[in-house]
């Protein structure tokens, strides 16, 4: 009996890997239950043990997705407390999803990919964390206070480097590092108190910022594998 969950887990991460792999490769609109199983190697009736629904399932998968770009969030900072500067975390942040077709699917609002699930790729929690981000950033004076409308002014310039390639279709001649390069330049020149910030406000910035994350990570693994099939 004990080891339940565990196997539960394992086999949820199979269906999971299953539907994201026929996610990229038909969309969302196109996939359906029983592809997954085949995809899976299991019954269509073992997929609802975990999931009531199809989109139950996709939004278990965007879950584990985000729980992946967190757990290399908390990586960096762990490593360095100093990538809590935003034009670092931001720079890092980039690559990271770049590196991902499906994080990058969501971030650039792939509505052909992801048909309605991009309506709630972003739940109420994952907007606390990001409220929390800045809101420790700017008590932390690691945010310019002379900048009208900041956040969303950053979140803004921070977007434009992200769909610049969806919507203009002309080459830029710049591979992925030397745009997140210019992200950061243009985050640390706009966005960032001139100078080097206080060593005792970049490891608090961190250390608060590592716990919204692991909250986080642990509230979605719940609610992913919250089943426990028999």
């Amino acid at each position: 009996m004990s080891q339940r969950p565990q196997q539960a887990s394992s086999r949820a991460d199979r269906i999971l890997d299953a539907a994201g792999t026929l996610l990229l490769r038909m969309g969302y609109r196109k996939v359906t239950i029983e592809d997954i199983a085949k995809q899976a190697d299991i019954g269509k009736g073992t997929v609802y043990l975990h999931w009531r629904s199809k989109e139950q399932l996709f939004q278990a998968l965007l879950r584990r997705e985000s729980i992946v770009l967190v757990e290399q969030m908390l990586s960096w900072l762990r490593e360095d407390p100093a990538e809590i500067r935003p034009h670092r975390f931001i720079r890092s942040s980039f690559l990271a999803t770049h590196q991902r077709p499906l994080t990058m699917a969501l971030v650039a609002g792939n509505v052909e990919l992801l048909g309605k699930l991009r309506e709630g790729a972003v739940g109420s929690k994952e907007q606390l964390v990001t409220g929390r981000f800045f809101e420790v950033l700017t008590r932390h004076g690691l945010l310019r206070a002379d900048v009208p409308n900041v956040i969303y002014a950053m979140r803004a310039t921070s977007a434009g480097f992200y769909l610049l390639g969806t919507v203009d279709a002309a080459p830029t001649g710049l591979d992925v590092e030397a745009r997140a390069d210019a992200l950061a330049h243009t985050i640390r020149h706009a966005f960032e108190p001139a100078g080097e910030p206080r060593k005792e406000d970049i490891a608090q910035a961190a250390a608060e910022l590592s716990a919204v994350f692991e909250d986080l990570i642990t509230c979605y693994r719940n609610w992913i594998y919250a089943a426990e099939p028999g």
